[in-house]
């Protein structure tokens, strides 16, 4: 009898405790992610004036994530923008179109001198709006990494590039929306690159945002790019209701960098794929020229006459 009185008290004292411990794990305050808080982004910064006759460059900062990493860490980017001559911040009636137009893999979002008052790009911007040759837009340069220390330029970084969709579709093309008239119509929006950025509209432009952008310009792409095989079956697969309105690219004759892969990259794409006719909505141009700004600056110049029309 004493036996039983003393069994039935230990699971008495045992039932309480693992009462006690069960309470005590529910009232326990919840483990907090280690996120990295960021301020607002401070409003846009004008470094280069503009007119009736001539555009405006201003500097913004954007907040974006870490997501090659997955997105847990919080940032905030830098880009340049171009605004045509005749933007009026206060006439929301008129909205422009945008072209996003990425650096290569050693550059920054000043790899295009949109930092410089003497830049190559708004020369040509400036003079093709004013003889009517192209229709006025915008143009963002950012910077291509989607990481935290986006800022480190070395090639060990490169991998970075590869998550740049996420941060153009949830952050960069919100935020320009937000500040800027633009059009939110896919009809209206270009993506372009030198090198690695020419990948990065191959690889993410026509692959991944095809119900974002209609517009696409590889200049020099780098050899990582989609081939053309692969192009067409991620378009058919994901994409095949949007319809896609230009694809140009431009190689130099004397690239070692990007010409060995232009065959299989996009050279060859209208022989696989029903979705490009040559001189309809897609244009392979090479010419004597290495990966330099040379090619790269013409390959500008013939894009922004194309596009948007």
């Amino acid at each position: 009898m004493l036996l039983k009185k003393l069994s039935l008290a230990f699971a008495c004292v045992c039932a309480l405790c693992f009462m006690s411990c069960a309470h005590s794990k529910t009232n326990e305050e919840p483990k907090k992610q280690n996120v990295v808080q960021v301020e607002p982004p401070s409003p846009p910064s004008v470094l280069v004036q503009g007119d009736e006759n001539t555009g405006s460059i201003y500097r913004i900062n954007y907040n974006s994530k870490d997501y090659q990493n997955g997105g847990i860490v919080n940032t905030q980017k830098s880009a340049y923008v171009y605004l045509p001559a005749g933007y009026d911040e206060n006439d929301s009636s008129k909205k422009y179109p945008v072209l996003y137009l990425m650096h290569g893999v050693g550059g920054t979002e000043s790899e295009w001198g949109l930092s410089k008052s003497n830049s190559v790009v708004k020369a040509i911007m400036d003079k093709r709006v004013a003889d009517k040759s192209v229709e006025p837009f915008i143009i963002v340069t950012p910077n291509g990494r989607s990481n935290f220390n986006f800022f480190d330029i070395s090639f060990s970084n490169h991998q970075a590039f590869y998550s740049f969709g996420q941060e153009l579709r949830n952050d960069l093309i919100p935020y320009i929306e937000q500040t800027f008239n633009v059009s939110s119509d896919r009809n209206d929006r270009a993506m372009a690159g030198l090198s690695m950025g020419g990948m990065q509209t191959i690889n993410i432009g026509l692959c991944e945002s095809l119900d974002l952008i209609s517009w696409f310009g590889a200049f020099s792409a780098a050899p990582t790019s989609y081939s053309s095989k692969k192009i067409d079956f991620m378009i058919t697969t994901y994409f095949d209701e949007y319809p896609i309105n230009y694809f140009y690219n431009i190689c130099g004759l004397q690239d070692n960098v990007a010409y060995g892969s232009a065959a299989q990259a996009a050279k060859n794409i209208t022989t696989v794929s029903k979705k490009f006719v040559e001189g309809k909505n897609f244009q392979w141009y090479e010419c004597d020229g290495g990966h330099d700004f040379n090619i790269w600056y013409k390959g500008f110049e013939d894009f922004a006459q194309i596009i948007f029309k």
